[in-house]
């Protein structure tokens, strides 16, 4: 049954996107005939306006019909240039996350359930909700402490996301799998894991202690930086379905007008964020990675203010070297170094030429020094260098992408600030230091500390590795004299598989029957 309910989820998509005039503007180019020919015979089904519109416009209006989780969806695929494609990742880009509102009565009453507590005894005010998401609305209110009321921001869970989401998802997983089994070229990009990757994030902004977490972990690394913070944390008002945090009172940064009027100085606002960003990168490997405008504020001292952390990534130490090595590559034109990075990271395989990829990155940094530096973008950089690994079966990895995705986003709200804005200039402070101390001798320091833990902790497990060894031992040695069995429960599993698999292909049967029916019924 949940198949079949994600089979007729799939359908609902498919004629949603067929309507709304978005099948028909996707590109044609390299398409088989017979998939060009059903192409244009579904435009026969979209809506006259439609065909109208701009691409963009066309997908909100779809993902708006199809309700707030595909919202979700389509923002998280904008961060997937490498599966959807540039162009469509812009276009999901620009997908407003602006839902209606819930009542407030069910509001209360979420808050009241998660915290245990009635909401007078919670808060002495709880106004009515001022903005409204795919996963959350938030309330302003006020709160009484020992230095008097203080206005705070209150963040509620949607009802009924995780029901819905949980539904939506299935048949994501559909199209991905279709995708693995019959474009053996789409692959290497891992659809089955990009979508597991959606859902654990999804999940994860969907558990408001999760973010409350996130704020309270990056308050700590930033806490002696200059020119940025996030709102506190009022843990004794969060749950699961709310979360309680400082009120912001500033100018968003998409206001650029405001920005200047309020006396604030751009270019060094533009400076402090790219600044930011890529000390909690490297230094911390823990980054916020959803700095579009909206997310930041900047504060009457001229503090920059991020918030809305649902949506986080994290590189391990190896990522942060590795990503330090390929930028100063870069800088320095050591584009051999760059290739053998990709090669140890284990990002392209092995059996490439070294110095064959070392051509192809070649091919993309020798333009870039050609540039004046102000227009020289790292997103773009790192977007070129996806594109030409491709020709070497690199496969997707996400923590990358994310990184990639959220560093073009901030620097181009760097770029709106100051449209010569120069990326390299303003980020050889922090890269420069971090390459300083973690590429020079202090590494070689750091890296006879984290081996000499290791071996302590290999020493410490030895008794159980060799105890574990010696019952393997014994178990091939049984085998080889008993031969390999099956338990009842083995060949029980068996016998149901096989009869889930020719179930399986019953119900794709029907539901082709009934999409058939469906159209026809349309066309009548």
């Amino acid at each position: 049954m949940s198949s079949f309910n994600a089979y007729f989820g799939l359908l609902r998509v498919g004629w949603v996107l067929v309507r709304e005039g978005v099948v028909i503007s996707l590109p044609s180019e390299g398409l088989p005939p017979s998939v060009s020919l059903a192409k244009s015979f579904v435009g026969m089904f979209a809506r006259k306006r439609a065909k109208s519109q701009a691409r963009s416009d066309r997908l909100a209006k779809a993902v708006e019909r199809l309700g707030p989780s595909y919202v979700k969806i389509g923002q998280f695929l904008a961060t997937r240039p490498d599966v959807v494609g540039v162009d469509m990742a812009n276009d999901l880009s620009q997908l407003q996350d602006r839902m209606a509102f819930f009542p407030q009565a069910t509001a209360t009453a979420a808050i009241e359930s998660s915290l245990g507590r009635r909401i007078d005894n919670l808060y002495v005010s709880f106004g009515e909700p001022i903005a409204a998401a795919s996963i959350a609305q938030v309330h302003p209110a006020e709160i009484e402490t020992a230095e008097g009321r203080r206005r705070v921001a209150v963040k509620v869970v949607r009802p009924g996301v995780r029901q819905r989401f949980v539904n939506d998802i299935k048949a994501m997983y559909l199209v991905a799998g279709l995708q693995e089994r019959f474009l053996p070229s789409s692959r290497r990009l891992r659809p089955v894991e990009v979508t597991r990757t959606l859902e654990q994030t999804t999940k994860v902004e969907m558990d408001l202690r999760l973010e409350a977490a996130a704020l309270s972990e990056i308050a700590e690394n930033t806490e002696k930086d200059p020119g940025f913070r996030v709102p506190k944390v009022d843990w004794e008002r969060t749950g699961r379905d709310v979360i309680t945090m400082e009120w912001i009172d500033g100018v968003k940064m998409s206001d650029v007008e405001g920005l200047k009027a309020a006396g604030h100085d751009l270019d060094t606002l533009a400076d402090t964020l790219i600044q930011s960003f890529l000390r909690h990168t490297l230094r911390d490997g823990f980054f916020h990675a959803d700095m579009h405008p909206g997310n930041l504020f900047v504060d009457a001292a001229g503090m920059i203010v991020a918030v809305d952390m649902g949506i986080v990534g994290r590189l391990g130490k190896k990522e942060r070297r590795f990503l330090a090595e390929i930028l100063y590559g870069f800088i320095t034109r050591d584009y051999l170094r760059v290739a053998e990075v990709h090669f140890e990271a284990g990002y392209v395989p092995a059996h490439h030429n070294t110095e064959s990829f070392a051509q192809a990155i070649r091919a993309i940094g020798e333009p870039i020094h050609g540039q004046p530096a102000e227009t020289i973008s790292m997103g773009k950089l790192l977007t070129l260098l996806f594109e030409v690994t491709e020709l070497f079966d690199m496969e997707t990895r996400p923590e990358l992408v994310m990184l990639q995705k959220t560093m073009v986003v901030v620097e181009g709200v760097s770029r709106m600030l100051n449209p010569r804005f120069n990326m390299w200039k303003a980020s050889e402070p922090v890269v420069g230091e971090w390459i300083r101390n973690n590429l020079g001798p202090k590494r070689i320091v750091a890296d006879l500390k984290d081996g000499l833990k290791a071996a302590v902790k290999l020493a410490e497990a030895i008794p159980e590795i060799a105890t574990k060894t010696e019952k393997f031992h014994h178990e091939l040695l049984h085998m080889s004299e008993n031969g390999l069995r099956f338990d009842v429960q083995t060949a029980e599993a068996i016998g149901k598989a096989e009869a889930k698999h020719s179930r399986s292909g019953r119900l794709a049967l029907w539901v082709i029957a009934l999409a058939l029916i469906y159209i026809a019924w349309h066309l009548s």
